[in-house]
Parts: structure tokens; C-alpha cells; sequence
């Protein structure tokens, strides 16, 4: 694996650089262990499931946030939660924690390692590599603005009026900045604002501090190692500067890393792409990420309940292939961003991608845009908490009865994600039942402040404890589905799904493992009126003789035909 990783230094500095790169390379990480060959190895399971947190999303008076996050997190997601995605919790100066200052702090607004380690020694922890752009104000652009000779390519000067029409961007905000140093003023590269500067991964000195930082953080007790913006690292001009050869070679080396001292740490891209970009960061199924987020999951599964339609999920999981390997996906309806548009290319048509913008905007959702390389505002992400997404009726629409039926397709929602095979991934808002928080979008002018309100630790708790409450039904119905997935091996997120088309608004797959003779067929009414579908024969064939619905542990009886009858949004999970 060392010979592996001095190759890929080589295809990416030459023969020269590459062998010096290599050298400091294993300077930093001097006394390090290699992993003994055929050791026992962690690899995530049925019974694991995500949960994504800001460091401060819970807060108590007098008490450090990480703390109070802790505490929360014990009494409420340690029976069902097992890996905890802690968003950037370094120092930072803007985007909600990903324009960070000090890679190696914990912010003291938050807390410090010590609670890090504290919320470790519970769960396993996904850290955030924010290595595509550091902040302005972090101490090596600030000695790069200084004219410090040792900093000087750590960040990339665009000289003259290249063409730069072709470079792929999340943002419409300017590509270049100007700042002043003591040469002059120089226009720098910021793909994402003018407070995050992008990194010249260019100059293997900044690979070597790169990846020094990363064995730091599974130093500091990361399980999982999360990729931030990857796809954009290695810049070209002339190219479209996303998903360069270069970037590629960068992930290899970092999971040649891990497979040779940390290989129980699994390596995640985020990649908000099209679906087939996205798995090529799956790579040959050995040599690069072990698991993608799903991104395509999230707008399409959306569509899916507003349209009362399983026909375009159907057709896209059946044509999913992943390579080849111990590789899977991270499955998520909603995070800290937005719900991306762009991975629904190829898999809904133009009118179709309408309707969901435009409900999302019916429902008092926004919509962010950014420019093509044609200079045209394309929208980009849905601004909507998952659960306002899933609303039924408009305004005064709404029956009466309209919340309960939203609270059951918000469940259905995350039935299928947590049956599709995987890692589930919920945020924090969607497991405790929050919805959107458009005042503040009002107070930072920001549309992704939508879904990431901070709360107050006791009256979230007195919510909770509230039977009847909107966060006690949903938080106890979802715990409900963690804890029936977590009981049935069938649900590895290595194994087998199988796409059963029974009817358009009956979503129907088979999960099954080599792990157990048992299979699981989960069934989801996508709709919301009674829907019947004739099983008796699909559950013989699958050698389902005597079944129970393992969500409620309660034996199913067939209707006299073989039929089988879901009631609006209703989940059945057979096995």
C-alpha cells in the first residue's frame, strides 16, 4: 500500500516531487502502526444508522453545547443511533462552521476535545475534512497575503483574463476575489464565497498538510471521514475544474491511507453531483470511497410522494449498480444544505423537476439558483425543512385531518430510507419532528438557514415528552424503524434489494443478505387513498411462509385472495 501511495504521488508531482512529497509524507506520520494483515476490522452493519448534528443544536444556559449535546444524545438517540456526523466543530468565520480557521481546534463556543472524546466513548463519530478552501482569516492564507515565500502556492493567483466560462460552480457568487499583498493585488480562487479560499493542492505541500490533518482527526477518535466539496479540489484552467483525474488519485491516496493505518475508518465523498459522477468516486469498489451520499435519493424520493407515483423510483433503483467490493451508499432525505437538484438529471424529465420546484414554492419552500456555463440561473437546491416538503393541501386547503396525514408520509419517507440498502443518515431536525425556520432566513438572509435552527435544550425536551406532540409522534415513529431494522440482518447495507413492482402507489423491494436465510419484503403505500396488493404468491416464491410485520411485531392475515391492504402512507415491513 506504501508502494501505492508513492505511485500515485508520482502520477501527480512527477518522479522528483512525488519521492519528496512521499518522504515528508511518512515523516508526519511517523509512529504510526501499520494494521496487521487480516485483522479483525469494523465495517457498518444493520444495526448502524447516522445522525447529523451541528455542535451546538442543542443549548442549556451555563453549559458547554458539546456537553449538552451529550447529555440529549444519551437519553435519546443512544438505543437507535449509532455513528454521530458532528458538523464542523472547529473555529470559523462564516457558512455555518465550513470556513474554518483553525483545522485543529475545537471551538471554545462549543466546547473542547475533551467532549469530543466524551461523545466517542458512546458512538462513533464522522468528522467533517473541509479541505477543498480554508477560511480568510486562516493563519496560512493570512502569512500567504503576507508575501511569507513558504505559503506563497498555497493558494491558486489566476494571472491575466483566462477563460473560465467552463468551471463548474454550486454558487453564483464571483469566482475570483481580489485581496491585496505586498506584490500588488491578486485575484484569488473561491469557488464557494470570498471568505472560503480554495486550497493549491497544486503544491504537495499542501497534500502532505492535507493528509497530516486527516490521520489527526481518526487521531482524535473519527470513525468515519466525511469529504467535504471533494469534487472540486484540483483546479485546471481551460477545464471544467470538477471531478479532475487529479482529484481522483487524491481520494485513492487517502483510502490507501486509512486500508494501511486506520482501517477500521470508513472514507465518504460528498459529491452533490449526477448520479454516475457520483459513483465514480466508488472507484473499483477498493481503491477509493467506501461509501457515496445518495444524493439523488432525497428530490427524487420527494417527487415520489407528490406524485403518488413509485414508477420513476422503481426504474432508478433497478438500474443502480455499485462496483464490485465492501462499498455502499449513505442514505439521507435531508441534511444541514439544501435538497439538491442537479442529481435528478437523466432520472426525471424537465416537467417533471418543475412540478417539484414549483410545489416546494406552494408550500412556502425557496429555491437556489446558480449560473451554467452558459451564464443561465439554473436552480439548484430546494430550501425546505423535509417534513414542510411533504405537506398536504395548500393554505386553506389544509383539512383538518392534514397533519396527521403529513406526519404518516413523513414516516413513509423515512421507511423507505431506512430499507433501501446503505447507511441511513437522519438529521437532527428530521428525528425530532422540527419544521422550517423562515424567520431565520430573515434574520441572516440566508435561504439554507431554513433547516438549521438552534434549540433550547428543555424546550425541545418538553416537546418530546408531550404525548401527541408533533415531535413525540414522529421522533417515537422513527425510532420505531431504526429499532425494526436493527433487528433483522436482512437489512445489511452490503446485501440485496430487489425492486417488486406491484402497483404505481405501492413501493415494494426485497431485502435479503448472505448474513441470513431470512428475507424482509417492505411495503410502502406512496399515496394517500387505500391501496391493495396481491402478495400471497410473491411472499410463497420468496419462501415468506409465516410472516409478521416485524415495525409493529404484529402476524398479518391475507385478505381471502392473497391481498393485502395499506392504508394512506402505510408501511408494512414483512418478515
Amino acid at each position: 500500500m506504501l508502494a501505492d501511495i508513492q505511485s500515485i504521488l508520482h502520477s501527480l508531482y512527477g518522479q522528483e516531487k512525488g519521492n519528496q512529497a512521499y518522504a515528508q509524507l511518512l515523516t508526519r506520520l511517523r509512529g504510526l502502526q501499520s494494521a496487521p494483515v487480516g485483522g479483525k476490522r469494523w465495517s457498518p452493519s444493520h444495526q448502524d444508522a447516522i445522525l447529523i448534528t451541528y455542535p451546538d443544536q442543542v443549548t442549556q444556559k451555563g453549559k458547554r453545547p458539546l456537553a449538552t449535546l451529550f447529555d440529549f444524545l444519551k437519553r435519546y438517540a443512544e438505543q437507535s443511533i449509532s455513528v454521530i456526523h458532528i458538523l464542523p466543530f472547529f473555529p470559523s468565520t462564516s457558512d455555518d462552521g465550513f470556513s474554518i480557521k483553525d483545522y485543529r481546534a475545537v471551538d471554545p463556543s462549543y466546547g473542547n476535545w475533551d467532549d469530543i472524546q466524551n461523545l466517542g466513548n458512546s458512538f462513533r463519530l464522522m468528522f467533517d475534512a473541509v479541505i477543498n478552501h480554508t477560511s480568510a482569516s486562516h493563519p496560512w492564507f493570512e502569512e500567504y497575503l503576507a508575501g511569507n515565500s513558504e505559503f506563497d502556492r498555497y493558494y491558486i493567483s489566476v494571472e491575466g483574463t483566462p477563460d473560465l466560462a467552463k468551471v463548474v460552480r454550486p454558487r453564483s457568487l464571483p469566482l475570483l476575489t481580489s485581496y491585496k499583498t505586498p506584490s500588488g493585488d491578486r485575484r484569488i480562487w473561491t469557488t464557494f464565497s470570498a471568505d472560503q479560499v480554495d486550497l493549491n493542492f497544486e503544491n504537495p505541500k499542501v497534500l502532505i498538510d492535507i493528509l497530516d490533518l486527516i490521520m489527526f482527526y481518526v487521531s482524535k477518535g473519527a470513525s468515519l471521514m466525511r469529504l467535504d466539496a471533494v469534487a472540486y479540489l484540483w483546479k485546471e484552467i481551460g477545464t471544467d475544474c470538477i471531478h479532475r483525474p487529479q482529484t481522483f488519485r487524491i481520494v485513492q491516496i487517502i483510502r490507501r491511507m486509512f486500508d494501511e493505518w486506520a482501517p477500521d475508518v470508513q472514507l465518504i465523498t460528498e459529491t452533490n453531483v449526477p448520479h454516475e459522477d457520483n459513483l465514480s468516486y466508488l472507484g473499483d469498489g477498493y481503491n477509493m470511497s467506501h461509501m457515496v451520499y445518495n444524493f439523488t435519493l432525497p428530490p427524487l424520493l420527494l417527487y415520489t410522494l407528490q406524485s403518488g407515483s413509485c414508477e420513476a423510483l422503481n426504474k432508478w433503483l433497478t438500474q443502480l449498480e455499485l462496483p464490485i467490493g465492501k462499498v455502499t451508499f449513505l442514505n439521507f432525505l435531508a441534511s444541514h444544505d439544501g435538497i439538491g437538484i442537479n442529481p435528478l438529471k437523466d432520472v426525471l424529465s424537465a416537467d417533471q423537476v418543475e412540478q417539484v420546484l414549483q410545489r416546494t414554492k406552494r408550500l412556502g419552500g425557496l429555491v437556489s439558483y446558480k449560473t451554467d456555463e452558459t451564464g443561465h440561473e439554473v436552480p439548484y437546491e430546494l430550501n425546505i425543512n423535509y417534513f414542510d416538503a411533504l405537506g398536504i393541501g395548500e393554505g386553506d386547503k389544509r383539512s383538518e385531518g392534514s397533519r396527521d396525514l403529513q406526519i404518516e408520509r413523513f414516516v413513509c419517507a423515512h421507511a423507505i430510507l431506512v430499507a433501501l440498502k446503505g447507511i441511513p443518515a437522519l438529521y437532527f431536525h428530521s428525528l425530532f419532528g422540527s419544521q422550517g425556520w423562515l424567520d431565520g432566513v430573515k434574520l441572516t438572509g440566508r435561504d439554507r438557514t431554513v433547516n438549521r435552527q438552534k434549540l433550547k435544550v428543555e424546550d425541545l425536551v418538553k416537546e418530546l415528552e408531550t404525548p401527541g406532540s408533533n415531535r413525540s409522534r414522529i421522533y417515537n415513529r422513527l425510532v420505531g424503524l431504526l429499532s425494526a431494522r436493527a433487528s433483522h440482518p436482512a437489512f445489511d447495507p452490503y446485501g440485496e434489494q430487489q425492486v417488486v413492482y406491484l402497483s404505481k402507489g405501492v413501493f415494494a423491494i426485497l431485502r435479503h443478505s448472505e448474513k441470513t436465510p431470512n428475507i424482509v419484503l417492505c411495503l410502502h403505500n406512496i399515496t394517500e387513498l387505500y391501496q391493495s396488493v396481491k402478495i400471497k404468491e410473491l411472499l410463497i416464491t420468496s419462501g415468506l411462509k409465516y410472516f409478521k410485520d416485524i415495525i409493529s411485531n404484529r402476524e398479518i392475515e391475507l385478505e381471502p385472495l392473497g391481498e393485502l391492504t395499506l392504508s394512506p402512507y402505510q408501511v408494512y415491513w414483512l418478515g
